[in-house]
């Protein structure tokens, strides 16, 4: 279960944006939309640079191209107000449908939506989660920062979340994980998942479909993937190879694993340390146990652990 916010959604006719700005709810789990659309003025966003933030989303062949200013502009654009996500205080977004955005459609051959940030974080979001919100699950809205309403910065940071930022409504719905939240974003592409464009990644095609390892599979790609690769497998740099040269089964104790995944700072800091913890609510103690079962199960599968089938670091429980 996710610590991210949850939508009760009302309808409302919405004042000018700027008359709403200043105020700042009190903290509440809960994402209100209010659905009337926000005046804005091109004048003003030309002045303060919104067309120099720039979203693309592609599908390998063709690309499209969206600048701030005409998101903004977009008649189906809408004013979200936000408590409990990666602000943890309630914020305003104006934001755009994510599917009204596509168009004609995807390739049918394309299931997942790479979603690229600027500070390396690369997101593998099945697009099946995204197509459920017009079936009743969690909708998919692409925030835009108002150049002339900037939000907050980040905990601990001077920059924002913005340009553009993926939120949910109802992310309750379709069990939406914190790490599928991605904010700072400059690229979107539609490309096959991850399992099959990084065979590396996927456990051994003998493991029982019921096997904890494969849930570990799909934990891994969901909360570890974005930051990290396995044996090269993956698009992020962020973080450590989490199988070269070895696989942190073979050098962590089990309970030394399992602390800097739930808290990596009370195992070891560092200055430029980006990496934050996976509380219960983040990934429970099922999916971390799942977790390090497949971190198992592909060190020993990868031959790293061939030479000595005895090593009790391949195969710790």
């Amino acid at each position: 279960m996710s610590n991210l916010p949850c939508f009760n959604t009302k309808r409302r006719r919405l004042p000018y944006l700027s008359s709403l700005l200043p105020r700042r709810p009190v903290l509440m789990a809960t994402i209100v939309m209010l659905l009337a659309p926000v005046a804005w003025s091109p004048a003003r966003s030309e002045s303060r640079s919104a067309a120099e933030s720039v979203l693309v989303i592609s599908d390998g062949a063709n690309e499209q191209r969206f600048t701030a200013a005409q998101l903004l502009n977009r008649p189906d654009v809408v004013m979200l107000s936000a408590t409990g996500d990666i602000y943890h205080h309630t914020v305003l977004y104006r934001a755009v449908p994510f599917l009204a955005l596509l168009g004609n459609g995807v390739d049918p051959k394309f299931d997942t939506v790479e979603m690229e940030a600027r500070d390396g974080f690369v997101s593998q979001i099945p697009f099946a989660l995204i197509k459920r919100g017009a079936i009743g699950g969690s909708v998919a809205y692409i925030a835009v920062e108002d150049p002339a309403h900037p939000w907050p910065p980040l905990p601990h940071k001077s920059e924002t979340a913005g340009p553009f930022y993926l939120i949910w409504d109802n992310p309750e719905k379709s069990a939406i994980a914190r790490e599928q939240w991605p904010y700072q974003l400059t690229r979107m592409t539609f490309v096959e998942s991850p399992v099959h464009r990084w065979p590396q990644i996927a456990v051994p095609a003998t493991t029982a479909a019921d096997a904890p390892a494969r849930h570990g599979q799909d934990v891994f790609v969901t909360q570890c993937l974005p930051c990290h690769r396995l044996n090269g497998g993956g698009a992020s740099d962020t973080g450590p190879d989490f199988g070269r040269p070895m696989f942190p089964t073979q050098y962590l104790t089990d309970a030394g694993l399992r602390a800097i995944i739930r808290d990596p700072k009370k195992v070891h800091t560092w200055p430029a340390q980006q990496m934050v913890g996976f509380s219960k609510r983040n990934i429970s103690d099922a999916d971390l146990d799942a977790l390090v079962t497949y971190l198992q199960t592909m060190a020993t599968a990868s031959g790293e652990c061939l030479s000595n089938a005895n090593d009790s670091s391949c195969t710790r429980k």
